[in-house]
């Protein structure tokens, strides 16, 4: 997948995210603050199991989570 290997190559995170997200409305690929049971299981199980990250030292999903809506490479930069 294109998007992980240039996540993995160094690229910035919401530049890679900005490039390859179909929602283009989303800032790059920022979804806000999330709830349990706002997010599909895969995606929501993914998205509690990470710790919280940054762009200078991102943690995310690999491989990408799969869902119903695409695949999804997914990060943490804050929890509540």
């Amino acid at each position: 997948m294109e998007a992980m290997e240039k996540v993995k190559s160094g690229v910035r995170f919401s530049e890679v995210a900005a490039q390859y997200s179909e929602d283009k409305a989303r800032q790059g690929g920022d979804l806000g603050w999330m709830t349990r049971g706002s997010m599909v299981g895969p995606f929501q199980e993914a998205a509690f199991a990470l710790p919280v990250s940054s762009m200078d030292k991102p943690v995310y999903t690999d491989p990408p989570v799969k869902t119903k809506f695409g695949y999804h490479i997914i990060m943490v930069e804050g929890k509540k």
